[in-house]
């Protein structure tokens, strides 16, 4: 007897094939052939639904919040079946007690919260033994980021590693991927991922070569210099001998907007020479990461709680004020992308709560300040941890891009809580893309889009069972009304449960159902085995 048998469905399977109408088997959490007739524990007609693999996240920060339940809201909400976390140089761990407050303060664009366990996560196994404790509603695979790395062996220190210190990161790096990471993640706009050099990359990516890992990079530009920086990436992966992921790939400011068309070129020259390189994309038009990203770089090599110190005294304020308004301040300078105070929205200040969700123009004239005084002053009032959301980016680009065969959808969510305000992305960017992209723009079919969710991903990464609706497949599973799709998320209202999606499978097991969560956590770690 089957546990479930859906029919009436239009399936949409994941490989980009036109939809059918049929029915669909699951038994002991695997996709089984059916005939329609056969007896099961419980039936479902979804007739008017459509029935896809359950949604792959590319590049998801929901580790950061592992086992709360808006780690499993943001997600499962939208349909969010397995996610590819550690994204953008932040990890959970490798950590060392000795820098613990400096790696946390950097995971703080992400999770409010620290797990008392995190002190003695010296091995990356150490948390994905953890992570295997933790409620979820979704499977779970795991990059190892370069920020924590560096801290755990040497602080925030701005220069080189030495030869002793690039040998304890790669053995940390090799224990990870030996426990099941999928991969090695920078973010080189970050502190202390940012004063790594290349060869310092290349080198740690090499490591991943034996074990088929993934090299995912939130490049060292997105904006002035992103074809320099897509060039740095593709040779770092070229050098290592190991696939490339560029993350949320984007072209940041109006001067920039059409340089994509270089960057995918070089994808797929890289392609057609043999070196995997892809990328992933969220479906919106503004990016969000700190309000530190403003700024140098090169300030916080001695931490948060000294830049604060630092930005008390007003001659250092004129310093920095001066660099940002330089277009060729040699950093990717996300004040200059948006256009100014008027493109820059906070998300996060926690201790100025009257300034979320306005541009630092709108809270400046709140609290009758001048823009860059408002600026400062909230950088310091947070200890510098704060977050934005910038209009830097071109719809057009955007549109190009997901259309290229080497681009998946990917969420680049940071999912603090579901109170605070954000960016979309974290709960809507998978009911937003097919709306957008689909419906809206008209630019993918359906199955298309669908595929960029679901098979595509899952071959691009070497996802086993995962990705298509087949047999002996994972069983997981959305069925969705694409009438009534839709995620109400704005830029001023950013986390909202999605409409619509009726029923969420994952390994076979219901998690969503109309609207509300089942009570099941049959999430599972996945550990890398190549």
């Amino acid at each position: 007897m089957l546990d479930y048998l859906i029919k009436n469905a239009r399936i949409i399977d994941g490989s980009g094939s036109p939809a059918f109408t049929g029915c669909i088997g699951i038994k002991d959490g695997k996709f089984v052939s059916v005939r329609g007739d056969e007896p099961a524990i419980r039936v479902i007609d979804a007739a008017g639904r459509i029935a896809t693999p359950g949604f792959i996240d590319a590049h998801s920060h929901g580790d950061l919040i592992l086992g709360s339940r808006d780690a499993r809201l943001f997600k499962t909400q939208q349909g969010v079946t397995t996610e590819l976390t550690g994204q953008c140089g932040l990890s959970m761990a490798p950590a060392a007690a000795e820098n613990l407050a400096s790696v946390q303060t950097l995971l703080t664009m992400g999770t409010a919260h620290f797990p008392r366990e995190m002190a003695g996560w010296n091995t990356f196994s150490q948390w994905m033994d953890y992570a295997e404790r933790c409620p979820k509603t979704a499977d779970l695979a795991a990059y190892v980021g370069h920020s924590t790395l560096r801290i755990a062996v040497m602080g925030m220190a701005d220069r080189p590693a030495t030869a002793h210190e690039l040998d304890i990161m790669k053995g940390l790096l090799r224990e990870a991927m030996e426990a099941g990471a999928c991969g090695f993640s920078s973010g080189l706009i970050y502190t202390p991922s940012c004063y790594a050099e290349e060869e310092e990359l290349v080198e740690l990516a090499k490591v991943l070569a034996p074990f088929g890992g993934v090299y995912a990079s939130h490049m060292r530009n997105e904006a002035n210099d992103v074809v320099r920086a897509t060039e740095e990436t593709i040779r770092i992966g070229k050098k290592a001998g190991v696939m490339v992921d560029i993350s949320h790939h984007k072209v940041m400011g109006r001067a920039n907007w059409g340089k994509h068309r270089e960057t995918l070129r070089m994808i797929h020259e890289a392609n057609e020479q043999g070196f995997p390189v892809i990328c992933d994309q969220y479906p919106y038009p503004r990016s969000m990461t700190t309000l530190n990203a403003c700024m140098p770089p090169w300030y916080f090599s001695d931490g948060f709680a000294a830049m604060t110190e630092r930005l008390k005294d007003p001659a250092f304020r004129a310093k920095v004020r001066a660099e940002m308004e330089d277009p060729n301040g040699g950093f990717d300078n996300s004040y200059l992308n948006s256009g100014g105070w008027d493109g820059v929205t906070v998300y996060l200040a926690a201790e100025t709560p009257e300034a979320e969700g306005r541009t630092v123009a709108e809270y400046a004239d709140l609290i009758g300040k001048d823009p860059w005084t408002a600026f400062f002053d909230l950088c310091v009032a947070n200890q510098c941890a704060t977050g934005g959301v910038y209009a830097s980016m071109s719809e057009d680009d955007v549109c190009d891009i997901i259309r290229d065969p080497y681009c998946i959808i990917g969420s680049d969510g940071l999912t603090r809580s579901w109170t605070e305000k954000g960016h979309p992305r974290a709960s809507a960017t998978f009911p937003h893309a097919i709306n957008w992209f689909v419906k809206e723009k008209k630019i993918l079919t359906l199955e298309e889009c669908i595929r960029k969710m679901t098979g595509q991903t899952a071959d691009f990464f070497s996802i086993e069972g995962k990705g298509y609706i087949r047999e002996g497949y994972d069983a997981d599973l959305v069925l969705f009304d694409l009438d009534r799709l839709h995620n109400p998320a704005t830029f001023t209202d950013p986390n909202r449960v999605t409409e619509g999606m009726d029923f969420v499978f994952v390994g076979g097991t219901p998690v969503w159902e109309n609207g509300a969560f089942t009570g099941e956590n049959p999430g599972r770690v996945l550990r890398f085995s190549r």
